[in-house]
């Protein structure tokens, strides 16, 4: 048997069996996932790898809560019914930040430049208008821009792996506009998405930038 090509190739892209959908369908039908059932925000950003951060990643991040003090995210490189799990993300308050150790700080990143560049979104669901939405959304950012994240993602699409091959990579975001090709980029998701990070950016002027702790955001420090 040939050996399967997982660096780039067509390799392992064929469409799931009408078998493998039946078992899936009653799967569907009859077992409890309530831990997914959690899930209560999508978010869309950028992931760099904090050891090439030349290499810029899409994310779709699926949220929900574990307490007052902790987020966890499953992470897709896109929004459809056939997306793969590229990663994992956790986001923690400023207060449980600063319990961590410094070499633990070091491995989080901020949010603020995503939140007020609009480089983070929630994208809008298609029955809600835009205007009604964008309210929630800000609402949402309000405690975003506030919390620090770790990222890990596992597969490594970017570079066309067909699997999630080798160690998991910590990931960071970006804290200026100029760290990647922004306006391409961001604009092409917009198109994606039906948003605009230009009338975003403005209708979260007034969203305050927290001080951020020194430890975080250590790639764009080395």
């Amino acid at each position: 048997m040939d050996s399967m090509p997982l660096h780039g190739g067509a390799a392992g892209t064929g469409p799931v069996s009408i078998k493998d959908k039946i078992l899936d369908a009653g799967a569907a039908a009859t077992q409890d996932f309530t831990p997914l059932k959690q899930i209560c925000a999508h978010l869309n950003a950028f992931h760099a790898y904090a050891s090439d951060p030349s290499r810029c990643v899409e994310s779709n991040h699926y949220c929900a809560h574990v307490n007052h003090d902790v987020r966890q995210c499953i992470l897709y490189d896109s929004a459809g019914p056939d997306a793969r799990l590229i990663g994992i993300e956790y986001m923690i308050s400023p207060t449980l930040y600063e319990t961590l150790d410094s070499e633990e700080r070091k491995l989080w990143h901020s949010h603020v430049f995503e939140v007020k560049s609009a480089m983070l979104i929630m994208p809008t669901p298609k029955a809600v208008p835009e205007a009604v939405w964008e309210k929630a959304e800000n609402a949402e950012m309000e405690g975003v821009v506030k919390i620090y994240g770790k990222i890990y993602h596992l597969w490594q699409t970017d570079r066309g792996d067909k699997l999630p091959l080798g160690e998991p990579k910590l990931m960071t975001s970006y804290t200026a506009g100029d760290q990647f090709d922004f306006e391409r980029l961001v604009g092409e998701r917009d198109q994606k998405f039906g948003s605009d990070w230009k009338r975003k950016k403005e209708a979260r002027a007034y969203i305050g930038e927290p001080e951020v702790h020194p430890d975080a955001d250590q790639t764009w420090k080395k």
